[in-house]
């Protein structure tokens, strides 16, 4: 069996071993909707060169609110994929870094990447084909 047909039976059995109403309680989905949001896989990209403060993150990632970059770190942070280092400066200086189990998610993301990068055009071509094709028709 491959890898993939691997996970993917794996993922199936979570769903069905859950018993429960509310799916979401699977380990599997739980951990994809932390990586999977729209702005932690870039956090931990920025992160896995270097530490950074949180204005050079900021300046890193601009479309994130600081409200929303805030958030962010905490939930990582709370799920162990970086740490926060608090500096005794006046003013204290916080640093944010890639934790041993972040680091570990760089492979996985890697993959995707490349994946991304390799299939791009690929993807673009069918948005514009479904595009054309829809015209103006709800669906």
């Amino acid at each position: 069996m491959s890898t993939a047909q691997n996970a993917i039976e794996r993922f199936s059995r979570y769903q069905r071993q859950s018993g429960d109403a509310q799916p979401a309680h699977c380990a599997v989905r739980d951990v994809l909707d932390r990586i999977g949001d729209k702005w932690s896989m870039l956090m931990i990209m920025e992160l896995a060169t270097r530490s950074q403060r949180f204005s050079e993150l900021h300046r890193a990632i601009p479309d994130i609110s600081r409200r929303m970059l805030t958030q962010t770190l905490r939930d990582l942070e709370r799920d162990g994929l970086i740490t926060r280092h608090v500096f005794p400066t006046r003013p204290p200086t916080v640093e944010y870094r890639l934790a041993p189990l972040g680091q570990s998610l760089l492979d996985p993301m890697a993959a995707l990447i490349d994946w991304a990068d390799r299939r791009y055009s690929d993807i673009h071509a069918a948005r514009v084909r479904f595009d054309g094709a829809s015209g103006d028709v709800p669906r």
